[in-house]
């Protein structure tokens, strides 16, 4: 099982469904209400991936969250699938984006494990 994840998520049913998801495969799911309580909570808890809400973050603030935590998988997700706003997002260091409405790719890009166990037992 990985250690921990954050979310930041600018709808709340969307943080708590993702939540509840996530809680099967991490030890610890943090929801943060700003980038700030995201960026604090990485700082204590190292967490595995960072799972980002578009609409809460600028391209600046997730370059400054993968600058700063280098090992941090940032998956970022959006209710629109706009090719540009992705290539942007993965040019300034996300590791993956997905669609909001997309739950099982988010979780999948935030615990890559997941996905080669779950292609292996297929």
């Amino acid at each position: 099982m990985q250690t921990h994840v954050l979310l930041l998520q600018s709808d709340p049913t969307i943080a708590q469904t993702l939540a509840e998801s996530l809680a099967n495969s991490f030890h610890g799911v943090h929801v943060a209400k700003s980038v700030d309580e995201l960026r604090n909570a990485a700082a204590k808890h190292q967490p595995f991936a960072i799972i980002l809400d578009l609409e809460t973050a600028t391209l600046g603030d997730i370059e400054s969250l993968k600058r700063d935590f280098q090992q941090t998988r940032i998956v970022c997700n959006h209710r629109v699938a706009d090719e540009e706003m992705w290539a942007n997002t993965l040019n300034v260091g996300a590791d993956d984006c997905c669609r909001t409405s997309d739950m099982r790719g988010i979780i999948l890009a935030a615990a890559p494990k997941l996905a080669r166990a779950n292609h292996l037992a297929a």
